[in-house]
């Protein structure tokens, strides 16, 4: 770990490189207080589960980490210095947090990812990586996720309060949708046809093999899924 620090304002970043350790397949729980959150894919191969960069105010003291590994599966957890529970806040009010976690994750080890803001963005670019469950929420800000080409029996859900929620998942893959907004649109690719209120579904979604289920609900903005190849 290395803590380095931007200007006088008291604004640091705790340097995150966390080691593959023969992990096979990983639970990772993120709770970043307020900051804006960006997880990404790794790339050039290096033997980690995880990298990053972590800004947090020095006031309020480092964040955590902790990892646990045990034949085979890992369990990294990171956590701002003042975690707290999603709120609701008001479009106007949610635009942005005051920090950015940006963290790097091993595509080849199958994930099980939480990721927890109690006001900031979210954005999940998982196109290239192997997930096996997704838990995204934020009091406010925006959630935007791709994910992976190859997704099947994966469970998806993600909520904010009062920002955006955007889905992209592979086109022509089998899932159900269950999308509600309070105050906003609802924006569902056709390829998903509606089969009650609230909720999509693509036409071989019964009899497919593997499936992807995907909850997506907004306080306030916007839901919109989309495909793609």
């Amino acid at each position: 770990m290395k803590t380095t620090k931007s200007g006088s304002n008291g604004l640091l970043t705790y340097q995150l490189s966390e080691p593959l350790n023969g992990t096979r397949t990983a639970k990772v729980d993120i709770y970043c207080d307020t900051a804006n959150l960006t997880i990404d894919r790794l790339t050039g191969g290096e033997q980690v589960l995880a990298r990053g960069s972590l800004q947090y105010f020095e006031k309020k003291g480092l964040p955590t980490r902790s990892l646990d590994c045990k034949s085979g599966q890992s369990i990294l957890t990171l956590r701002g210095a003042q975690p707290g529970r999603p709120m609701f806040r008001f479009p106007w009010s949610a635009c942005n947090g005051a920090l950015d976690w940006q963290i790097q994750l091993n595509p080849s080890v199958p994930l099980d990812i939480t990721a927890h803001s109690g006001g900031g963005n979210i954005k999940l670019q998982l196109a290239e990586m192997s997930l096996t469950n997704l838990t995204a929420d934020t009091g406010g800000g925006n959630i935007d996720v791709v994910l992976p080409d190859i997704a099947s029996d994966l469970n998806v859900a993600v909520a904010t309060g009062a920002g955006t929620v955007t889905v992209s998942l592979p086109g022509g893959i089998e899932a159900r949708i269950y999308a509600a907004s309070g105050l906003g649109k609802v924006v569902i690719d056709p390829w998903f046809s509606k089969i009650v209120d609230k909720t999509y579904q693509s036409a071989n979604y019964d009899g497919a093999a593997h499936k992807v289920e995907i909850k997506a609900c907004s306080g306030a903005g916007s839901v919109i899924v989309t495909t793609h190849r």
